[in-house]
């Protein structure tokens, strides 16, 4: 029976794998088709993956997936303002640069936290930390300088994205422990709060009767609708995955997604890829590696040998 069992929870697993994969990388493409194919606004788009995502969440907390827990406007506001600035920004650097050089930015995150860590809350990190992040650096910096469809805009938006993005992670875990919720928690809160902000911005940002009188075709309506869709189930496989695998299994999982998406940018919208851009891929992947192995370690509890146990005991009696 426990054989079974364990049988069953491996299929478990490699089934949200799968689905998280492949979740993540059909909505960058979808997303980047919908921008490109049907020219739909970005902040609007942004407002329907909110809304299908609370939906989503609405039936998740029916089904007893998780408890809804009571919490405060002024708490939540802080979050849902970041969590719409980083979706929106981050969906205009896809909108605006290669899916390459868009998947690649998302990298500077990292470097870009530990940052605000440090000189916003304090926090040291050892040499080990800091030297992975020259790779990182490099390695975006290196494709950005070779990215043939290189623009201001886009190279704007993609670091705007990464500080927005930066400091809603930091928040979110700060307010994790503070108010004591999981992320499916905040989320049912967040993603109605973040749909009604934008959907007070949208009539000043985009032109809505535009979309309204487009030549909408049967494809049209599918891509878009299936990118909400997407959204929420990529949504709900992170949390899964984060909450049932190990760190460098989700951070391989990301390695995974980041190469597939590149090949899926060059292959369906025929983005160019120089070869010193391969150099700045294969650097940061290298260095997020790196980064992910140096943190593992730090955090690796120390093995318990026979020695440590009888010192143990001995303290107990």
């Amino acid at each position: 029976m426990e054989t079974m069992g364990v049988t069953r929870e491996t299929k478990v697993t490699v089934l949200y794998l799968f689905s998280n994969v492949v979740c993540s990388i059909v909505i960058v493409l979808l997303n980047k088709w919908v921008y490109v194919h049907v020219g739909f606004p970005n902040v609007t788009l942004s407002m329907l993956h909110f809304a299908v995502t609370f939906v989503g969440l609405y039936f998740c907390q029916r089904w007893n997936m998780f408890q809804v827990k009571s919490v405060g406007l002024k708490d939540m506001l802080p979050l849902s303002l970041t969590f719409c600035g980083f979706v929106v920004f981050t969906n205009l650097s896809l909108q605006h640069n290669t899916v390459g050089t868009f998947q690649l930015a998302k990298f500077m995150t990292t470097p870009c936290i530990i940052l605000i860590q440090m000189f916003v809350y304090n926090k040291q990190f050892s040499l080990l930390v800091k030297l992975t992040l020259i790779p990182i650096v490099l390695g975006v910096f290196l494709n950005f300088c070779y990215d043939l469809q290189f623009s201001v805009i886009g190279t704007l938006y993609a670091a705007l994205g990464v500080l927005v993005t930066s400091f809603y992670q930091v928040l979110v875990s700060t307010k994790q422990h503070e108010l004591q919720m999981d992320s499916m928690q905040l989320l049912y809160y967040q993603a109605p709060l973040s749909a009604f902000i934008l959907l007070l911005v949208v009539p000043v940002l985009e032109p809505v009767q535009a979309t309204l009188i487009h030549d909408w075709t049967v494809t049209d309506l599918l891509m878009v609708s299936a990118s909400c869709i997407i959204a929420f189930f990529v949504n709900i496989s992170i949390y899964w995955i984060i909450g049932n695998t190990s760190p460098l299994t989700y951070n391989m999982v990301g390695h995974l997604k980041f190469c597939m998406t590149v090949l899926g940018g060059v292959l369906i919208f025929e983005d160019t890829l120089h070869i010193n851009q391969g150099i700045g891929v294969l650097l940061t992947v290298m260095g997020i590696t790196a980064y992910a192995h140096v943190k593992l370690k730090e955090h690796k509890p120390p093995v318990r040998t026979l020695e440590n146990e009888c010192e143990i005991l001995i303290r107990k009696m």
